[in-house]
């Protein structure tokens, strides 16, 4: 059977753990290599991945090529407007085709249809590199970037700020798998998608929902924020006042506990969701954030190629 991976269900909580247990050793072994440098085992030599995108990209694009060159493989990139599926081809159609000239699909797109599209019709193992109703490849990135730094998934104490946007909607996805407790301070009609509430707590997660970020921060392990308008939205004035409150700045970041980390997924919008002293700032761990993309990646190929 396929492996897809376009939300963090398809794989369940078992398989995440083990990607993050193979992206922490295969991060370990590559100290002081050279970034182009195969992993010793190059376990994907001779596999193709195509990357579709139809979104703009720094992170998502980067860091699965240089996955698929330490795993000892190869990428192909193919801006959708620069494809036949930019000039009508169908999505069916496409992903026929592209499963017969490569290994992995990654798609990064708006919407969410798409993917499962694509992957319906696919031969080959479908990966969601970003829709704007989730974005599990990041979240995957971030429970690694947590536990790196001493932190305990079963039980942790996490608040998200502001916009209930594709990416919260995967954290609320990890909170039902992993049993942690998630604390989501929005505005009133920003909410994340309710099918992923009520899934994770149906799992056993605690997610509450509040409108003061006091409230959501105090006591938190870990203070997560994203951009308030996403790609390809239109800069909406009523939305970023509606937002303000939920800025994550110093005196909000007080009330964390003292060892609380902060994540951003990128690109941020300094003075904007967050303030340019928190995101610069000690707890910070954004940069390890990015670069484990990369890493937690390369888990995830493995995983939907069937070699993990």
């Amino acid at each position: 059977m396929t492996r897809h991976f376009l939300n963090l269900s398809d794989a369940g909580g078992d398989a995440i753990a083990a990607m993050l247990n193979d992206a922490v050793a295969r991060k370990n072994a590559r100290q002081a290599w050279p970034k182009g440098q195969a992993d010793a085992d190059a376990p994907l030599a001779g596999h193709m991945l195509a990357m579709v995108f139809e979104k703009n990209s720094t992170r998502t694009r980067t860091s699965f090529e240089m996955a698929m060159k330490q795993l000892g493989g190869d990428s192909i990139f193919m801006a959708s407007g620069q494809m036949q599926l930019g000039r009508g081809e169908t999505i069916a159609d496409t992903a026929r085709v592209l499963s017969r000239y490569v290994d992995a699909i990654m798609i990064r797109t708006d919407d969410h249809d798409k993917v499962t599209e694509l992957a319906h019709y696919a031969s080959v193992p479908v990966i969601n590199g970003l829709t704007d109703l989730s974005h599990p490849c990041q979240i995957v990135a971030d429970l690694l970037t947590v536990m790196e730094h001493g932190k305990t998934l079963p039980g942790l104490e996490l608040a998200w700020l502001g916009d209930g946007n594709n990416v919260l909607n995967s954290v609320v996805e990890a909170a039902g798998l992993f049993k942690f407790n998630l604390r989501i301070a929005v505005p009133e009609g920003y909410e994340s998608d309710s099918n992923f509430i009520k899934v994770a707590k149906v799992a056993g997660a605690n997610v509450t929902l509040t409108r003061d970020a006091n409230e959501a921060v105090a006591g938190a392990d870990v203070v997560v924020t994203d951009t308030w308008v996403s790609m390809g939205q239109e800069h909406a004035h009523n939305k970023m006042a509606a937002m303000m409150p939920y800025q994550v700045n110093e005196r909000l970041m007080a009330t964390a506990k003292p060892d609380a980390v902060f994540l951003h997924c990128l690109p941020a919008h300094r003075g904007e969701e967050v303030t340019a002293a928190v995101i610069d700032g000690p707890q910070s761990v954004i940069w390890d954030e990015a670069e484990n993309r990369l890493h937690a990646q390369k888990s995830i190929l493995l995983w939907a190629l069937g070699k993990l």
